[in-house]
C-alpha cells in the first residue's frame, strides 16, 4: 500500500485550487506521471528536496510531492 494513498496526494496538489475552478488532478495517473517523472529527475542526479529513511527515487518523490516541494502544472501552465 502506498503511504500516503493516492487520494491524499491529489488533496495536496488541489489544495490551492479556488473555489469553482478545475481541480490540477483529477485521477491516479496524473499523480504517477508525475512521481514517476520526477523519480526519474532524481536517478539523473538532482538532488532531493526532502530527507527520507528510504532512499528509493520513487518513494522520495511521492514524499516530495506530499510535503509540496513540487507542483502539478495543469496544462495551460
Amino acid at each position: 500500500m502506498l503511504h500516503p494513498s493516492y487520494s491524499d496526494l491529489m488533496k495536496v496538489v488541489n489544495s490551492e485550487v479556488e473555489q469553482g475552478e478545475a481541480p490540477v488532478v483529477n485521477s491516479r495517473y496524473s499523480i504517477v506521471m508525475a512521481t514517476a517523472k520526477r523519480a526519474r529527475q532524481i536517478i539523473a542526479g538532482e538532488d532531493p528536496l526532502v530527507n527520507v529513511k528510504e532512499a528509493k527515487p520513487l518513494s522520495v518523490a511521492v514524499e516530495e510531492l506530499n510535503q509540496g516541494k513540487i507542483k502539478i502544472l495543469s496544462e495551460e501552465e
